[in-house]
């Protein structure tokens, strides 16, 4: 049986990608870091565009539309690294179809 749904690029629609880095592995969390990507290539964000966060926290993202796509996997510190400074370990990816 042979599929007829239409893909997104026959329908005209285009993804935006939101990622933030939130404070804690729960989406309640406050914004620490964020990108944004345009795939309509109506708006072209860089590093540095605003010091305000798009959204205070991954939950008021969820409100405003944006779809969870990916979460990042919690992996513990190795023993006796506990309190390096590395990476932002709380990146989550949402997305819209525009």
């Amino acid at each position: 049986m042979t599929s007829t749904a239409e893909t997104p690029l026959q329908t005209g629609l285009r993804q935006q990608v939101l990622v933030l880095y939130l404070a804690s592995s729960a989406l309640d969390a406050r914004v620490v870091g964020w990108s944004t990507y345009d795939g309509t290539g109506e708006t072209h964000p860089t590093t540095g565009d605003s010091d305000v966060p798009p959204y205070e926290t991954g939950l008021d993202a969820l409100k405003d539309g944006w779809r969870l796509f990916q979460a990042s996997q919690l992996n513990p510190p190795y023993p006796g690294h506990e309190y390096d400074v590395s990476f932002l370990k709380h990146e989550f990816f949402f997305e819209k179809l525009v």
